[in-house]
């Protein structure tokens, strides 16, 4: 099968978030003038390494994006297999003056270096300053990129001087209302390294 995505691909689904897959989740926490924001967002990754940066994509104009624009921050909290129900609770459509927070059951605690919640218990948050929203193509797609100027760590996530993912279990976004669950881990050795 091939097809134009202008031309639309004739499947009872649409496919392109089923392929770019598994895709890490960023669990974004944001306040602004009416009140806390949380929200999952799976097109999110890391982007540059120094400074440190990461990106997320927003489809639609929500709340997350203008709290943003409004303070020129966020923070991004990192998700754990049992946070699942959790997280999904907070991807509810509600006006800008509700909690997610508080509507979802997620206890709040406050950033060190900026002005924003975060998710307190978290295996990591990341504390990030705006560097730029970009209008992508299209009605009201944005990306967004932050560096990160602080970082949060569990404690009982870190093992022998590493962050170990092995710890909590990253959940992962595939495609449609498809997740997965990081448990198989392996390392490889790049070409050249001893």
């Amino acid at each position: 099968m091939f097809y134009r995505p202008a031309d639309g691909h004739g499947l009872p689904h649409n496919p392109f978030n089923a392929i770019v897959t598994p895709r890490p989740i960023g669990w974004i926490a944001t306040r602004g003038p009416q009140g806390d924001n949380l929200a999952p967002y799976s097109f999110f990754n890391a982007a540059a390494y120094a400074p440190p940066q990461v990106t997320f994509a927003s489809t639609g104009l929500k709340d997350s994006v203008t709290n943003i624009r409004a303070t020129g921050v966020f923070a991004v909290n990192i998700v754990a297999a049992e946070m699942l129900h959790p997280m999904s609770e907070t991807s509810a459509d509600l006006p800008p003056e509700v909690d997610e927070f508080a509507h979802a059951g997620v206890a709040k605690a406050e950033c060190r270096l900026i002005p924003c919640p975060r998710v307190d218990g978290a295996p990591a948050t990341l504390e990030c300053e705006v560097v730029e929203i970009i209008s992508l193509r299209g009605r009201d797609n944005f990306l967004v990129i932050g560096e990160v100027v602080g970082v949060h760590l569990r404690d009982d996530c870190l093992r022998e001087g590493r962050f170990d993912v092995t710890l909590f279990q990253p959940l992962a976004r595939m495609g449609y209302r498809d997740y997965t669950v990081v448990r198989d881990i392996f390392a490889l050795k790049r070409p050249g390294e001893g």
